[in-house]
């Protein structure tokens, strides 16, 4: 048996991130692109991560990279997610400060939802995150993404 707990100690909910995935126009472009980095990272003989670089570090960092996600936002829907395995501030060329978001290289669909353009990135908190799509319905992961998008304008999915 393990210690008690106190009522008051809530588990925590990892905290998540989101951001547009400019230029990708489905979740298999944005599969191809990680897969792509990889390979080329595996060639490099270089740790094998996928890294986006961003202008603003995140604060809640701790929160973050506890079971945090990066959620990608294409053709105005949350569609994809990639683990969050490190954040990392630097310099770059210029004297600007960066941060690198590094991120498994794993794509993992998720279920749609519609969502605006922003800038920069934003936190999701974990009840707003979509579920992802393996967990949807049956068929559901299955179906080809047109489809899907077409299936959710319609509210239908």
């Amino acid at each position: 048996m393990g210690p008690e707990r106190s009522p008051d100690v809530q588990d925590t909910m990892p905290l998540h991130l989101i951001k547009l995935a400019v230029g990708c126009d489905s979740v298999k472009e944005l599969k191809a692109r990680v897969a792509e980095r990889a390979r080329a990272a595996r060639l490099g003989r270089k740790p094998l991560r996928h890294v986006h670089i961003t202008r603003m570090t995140p604060k809640r960092e701790a929160e973050l990279l506890d079971g945090g996600s990066l959620y990608w936002v294409i053709r105005g829907e949350i569609a994809a997610r990639e683990k969050l395995i490190g954040i990392e501030p630097f310099r770059d060329k210029e004297g600007i400060n960066r941060c690198r978001l590094v991120m498994q290289p794993k794509v993992i669909a998720v279920m749609p939802r519609p969502m605006r353009a922003f800038q920069g990135w934003r936190y999701l908190t974990a009840k707003d995150a979509p579920p992802d799509l393996a967990a949807a319905a049956r068929g559901v992961a299955e179906m080809p993404e047109q489809l899907r998008r077409e299936l959710r304008e319609l509210g239908l999915l």
